[in-house]
């Protein structure tokens, strides 16, 4: 039994091993509680623990509750030339893999002004006609669509969106994606749509 006012040698023990295994993962990627349940209680539980190590690095856990999501972001200003060096990269991604990131967020922000339902599910052909009509048109009909396979790939490896096993192609847009496009920066979604537009012209001609 443990001294009166001590905690236990194999809390300590647990509580230890279950950081190490919180920062791991976090430092791989995000972490959606529906995938690692067993390692969501020990990351809420040790929050503040998580907050001070990944501070010493130049990192910021954002740990959405509600949504069930959470990832670390660089607290680095790119701006500021003498900061630390990112331990986290921004990612440059191609014109049409932000289109359809754009395109799925507001897809997300319909829903939510539409109905209570909070997972948004769309077979894969909605997605190719969602952001087909926002590229380049070319005669090769089969070579557009497995380009849109190849941006929704990427998407995927992203961690925005995930293919229901046994679904035959539906994929549930992933509320990480609110945390990412912002709802500022989905009151210009029409302004960045007519860039867009003017972007695809250019590169039809």
């Amino acid at each position: 039994m443990a001294e009166a006012g001590r905690a236990a040698p194999v809390d300590r023990d647990r509580d230890g091993s279950d950081l190490s295994a919180v920062l791991v993962t976090l430092l791989k990627g995000p972490v959606y509680r529906e995938d690692r349940e067993q390692l969501w209680r020990p990351m809420i539980q040790l929050r503040r623990r998580i907050e001070d190590y990944v501070a010493m690095i130049g990192l910021v856990p954002v740990i959405d509750e509600v949504k069930g999501y959470a990832f670390l972001r660089s607290r680095v200003d790119d701006v500021d030339e003498d900061a630390p060096p990112r331990l986290i990269h921004r990612r440059e991604l191609s014109y049409p893999v932000s289109l359809l990131l754009a395109l799925l967020r507001r897809r997300l922000a319909e829903l939510d002004a539409s109905t209570s339902e909070s997972r948004l599910v769309l077979d894969r052909e909605d997605i190719v006609e969602m952001i087909r009509v926002f590229l380049p048109s070319g005669s090769n009909e089969a070579r557009i669509v497995d380009q849109i396979d190849t941006h929704l790939k990427k998407v995927k490896e992203l961690g925005f969106v995930r293919e229901l096993p046994n679904s035959s192609g539906k994929y549930e847009v992933r509320r990480i994606l609110e945390a990412f496009v912002d709802a500022q920066w989905l009151a210009d979604f029409d302004r960045r749509l007519t860039e867009y537009a003017h972007t695809s012209a250019g590169n039809q001609s």
